[in-house]
């Protein structure tokens, strides 16, 4: 694609668009001409396919047009996204209004979305104002040039969906293979009958490791929370370190199993690469292999089965936490041991399929932004 940078304009946001600043309404009052559309306030509910409904006062209503760019401009700053309908904006949020091509656009604002971030003011709701927005410089080529600039990112974009949706379809067959391997009907294709299964509980397979270190006390340099795990993830993608957090800490040695006993419905539940610490809210699990292949007990946790019943004996209303003593106790239909190997194997192909196909859409998005800042930057 051959561009004419030097033929480009360098225009205001405000000289090729409209801009509508959003505004919230007090709560629980009407407006008949914005009731029952949905109400975008931030980035978590633009990007929601179901937005909560506004309930609108007297006071002047700020709507959004389909096709119109929705931007927030409060905490995050900067996340964009293209209204596919009619809809109220909050104060979290502008709509963009352009005379020019829009996704060209949107992909502009994504190009500045670090710059934009920076130029947030406030403690508490960092954002930028209306004034900021309009003054944005951006650089103009032609209509056709924009148009062939947008296209070049959809189709990253486009391939990053489709690795998206096949990492998503792997995911779900693989849980769906965990699902019918503990569930009552003990199913795994023709491979396993009902002799292969055993009842054992819970402290028979999996040991309980409850170390305790104090952050400011101890030499180890990695320090895992719940908020570094990912829900049907066994990998632990992100990390702390000790200097970050107060209180006792959990111990943790490569190859334990760190599993959130606090909120167990948001499926927390990772093996460790690393000797290292962890949140109080977790639970340091070890196979027993005298009764359970090593590798096989995180595939197990991973299943539905486990994890409906680990929410059901959680207690406590605010934030439902599960006792070890009361986990302990559970008992479980699993493949017997001899069995477990060959199980371990799919599941593992399974893991490393999925693996590369986040790797393929890491290297996507790296490589969309590399071109967002070459062509916009």
């Amino acid at each position: 694609m051959k561009l004419r940078k030097d033929k480009w304009e360098i225009k205001k946001l405000a000289e090729i668009a409209s801009i509508i600043m959003g505004q919230s309404p007090p709560s629980n009052t009407y407006n008949n001409e914005g009731k029952g559309l949905p109400f975008f306030q931030g980035k978590t509910e633009f990007t929601d396919k179901h937005p909560r409904t506004a309930k609108w006062c007297s006071i002047p209503i700020k709507i959004a047009e389909p096709k119109d760019i929705l931007i927030t401009v409060r905490a995050p700053v900067g996340a964009t996204n293209i209204a596919n309908q009619k809809c109220c904006i909050g104060r979290g949020i502008s709509a963009i209004r352009s005379t020019q091509n829009n996704d060209f656009i949107l992909y502009f604002l994504q190009s500045v979305e670090k710059e934009l971030s920076l130029k947030g003011t406030g403690t508490i709701f960092g954002g930028i104002s209306g004034k900021i927005l309009s003054n944005l410089e951006i650089p103009l080529p032609s209509l056709e040039e924009q148009k062939q600039i947008a296209s070049l990112f959809q189709s990253i974009e486009t391939a990053i969906e489709n690795v998206e949706g096949q990492e998503k379809n792997l995911l779900r067959l693989k849980n769906n293979l965990l699902r019918d391997l503990f569930s009552n009907t003990k199913k795994f294709g023709d491979h396993l009958k009902n002799t292969d299964f055993e009842t054992v509980r819970f402290d028979k397979v999996a040991i309980n490791i409850s170390e305790r270190v104090e952050p400011k006390n101890t030499s180890l340099t990695t320090y895992v929370g719940l908020e570094h795990l990912d829900a049907d993830n066994l990998k632990i993608e992100r990390t702390g370190i000790p200097d970050d957090v107060i209180g006792t800490k959990l111990k943790i040695y490569k190859g334990d199993i760190i599993f959130g006993k606090r909120r167990a419905y948001l499926r927390k539940l990772a093996v460790s690469h690393f000797d290292g610490i962890a949140s109080a809210h977790s639970m340091i699990l070890r196979a027993n292999e005298k009764n359970i292949e090593k590798e096989f007990l995180p595939y197990f946790m991973q299943s539905d089965t486990f994890m409906s019943r680990a929410v059901q004996i959680s207690e406590g209303s605010l934030s439902p936490t599960i006792k070890s003593r009361t986990l302990a106790q559970q008992e479980f239909t699993l493949p017997k041991k001899e069995k477990q190997p060959a199980l371990i194997k799919v599941f593992k192909q399974f893991d490393i399929t999925i693996d590369r196909l986040k790797q393929q859409k890491t290297t996507l998005k790296n490589l969309k932004q590399k071109l967002l800042n070459e062509i916009l930057g």
